[in-house]
């Protein structure tokens, strides 16, 4: 086959670009490791980090730098960010003689002659929760995620769940849309140690419930807090960037009288992270909805037993490695998570289903499967232009 020119979308990735940020950071060197001989060429905005500009696959990208910011500017950033993804990236593309120009976080460009187009629309949450984002980058997902899925030859997204309701939703074509799981890797960074995370989080001694999970009404993490006080001692840990709902949740909180229970972090290092994984008792996920849930296969992963939602599409990531629960009934809820306080033959139990499930979800596989959806995209613009030329 032949070697494939690709661009890569990737004027989101900041330092705290969350969830889309890890799908970008561990698919690119995967992708060029899949097929030698790949090229990327990586379109960034000014806040590219430098820990991505020094990665160890950095060096086999073309950085491209638009003249565009994420997180700060003036009002109008997001408009010279669009400006740049549907105008300039097209216009470089087919200067590049790319193949293939993919959007990793829901913008490809609507017009790209010559080039073939590939979305990842991760989930519609924002269309049905509007707090899941703030109201500007509400409004921009609506003006620009919908229009390029419905422009793009090829359609990625993460789970079955998800395509349906692409479908459902957006009316696309389903034959247009390539499901392509996740992967999880392994802890192999450095954490921070146990001890020290207890000390300075006041962890104590005491059992740690965790939950990775950005603090979002469609979370549901109400409902979890609220399930707290028939946990015994065991301390809820909620690390994730403080949002507008965390003062909600502070308040519940401190009216059931669970603030020594419950402890609520802002944005943790890696090394942080990883350490409260590896400190962590128990997992839970609490979720609405999800377009994969990548939290819960880390978990796995790690050895750490899960419990989570039985919506969306957290049965078809978990499997049979977790215990789940109606996100509704927070005695459900609780009784689950008691579970594998209590219960250590069963959390060991599914400590060892977990971590076999989890290494099912290989990115060397999300990879594979991604520059499927790229020569299936390419053969679908070169079929287009041919019908036209005849």
């Amino acid at each position: 086959m032949e070697p494939l020119r690709i661009g890569l979308n990737l004027v989101f990735l900041t330092r705290r670009a969350g969830g889309v940020g890890t799908y970008a950071r561990e698919l690119i060197p995967e992708l060029l490791a899949a097929e030698p001989g790949t090229r990327v060429t990586g379109f960034v905005s000014r806040e590219l980090d430098e820990r991505d500009r020094n990665a160890p696959w950095a060096g086999e990208v073309e950085w491209v730098t638009l003249p565009a910011t994420v997180t700060h500017g003036p009002p109008w950033r997001s408009l010279l960010s669009l400006r740049a993804q549907w105008l300039a990236v097209p216009r470089i593309a087919r200067q590049r003689s790319l193949h293939v120009v993919h959007g990793l976080a829901g913008i490809a460009p609507l017009a790209a002659p010559e080039v073939a187009t590939v979305v990842t629309l991760h989930d519609l949450i924002w269309l049905r929760h509007p707090d899941s984002m703030n109201r500007r980058d509400t409004l921009a997902m609506r003006l620009t995620a919908i229009p390029s899925a419905r422009m793009a030859d090829r359609v990625i997204t993460g789970s079955g769940v998800a395509r349906d309701d692409l479908v459902d939703t957006l009316g696309l074509d389903g034959g247009r849309i390539d499901v392509v799981l996740h992967g999880v890797r392994a802890a192999e960074g450095p954490a921070t140690p146990e001890a020290e995370l207890r000390r300075r989080l006041d962890l104590g001694e005491e059992p740690v419930v965790l939950c990775v999970s950005q603090k979002r009404t469609h979370k549901n993490l109400s409902r979890l807090i609220q399930a707290v006080p028939g946990l015994g001692d065991a301390v809820l840990v909620l690390p994730g960037a403080p949002t507008p709902h965390e003062e909600e949740l502070r308040r519940l909180a401190e009216k059931l009288s669970i603030n020594g229970q419950v402890r609520f972090l802002d944005w943790v290092s890696d090394e942080d992270l990883e350490g409260l994984y590896r400190t962590a008792s128990s997992f839970v996920l609490p979720s609405f909805e999800e377009g994969f849930g990548l939290p819960v296969l880390e978990a796995m992963a790690r050895g750490v037993p899960v419990c989570c939602s039985s919506a969306s599409s957290l049965p078809e990531v978990a499997g049979d490695s977790a215990l789940f629960f109606d996100p509704n009934d927070i005695g459900e809820m609780q009784a689950a998570m008691r579970r594998l306080l209590e219960d250590r033959a069963l959390a060991a139990h599914l400590q060892q289903r977990g971590r076999a499930r989890a290494a099912r979800f290989t990115w060397r596989r999300t990879a594979e499967a991604t520059l499927a959806s790229y020569r299936r995209a390419i053969s679908r613009r070169r079929l287009l232009s041919f019908d036209r030329r005849a």
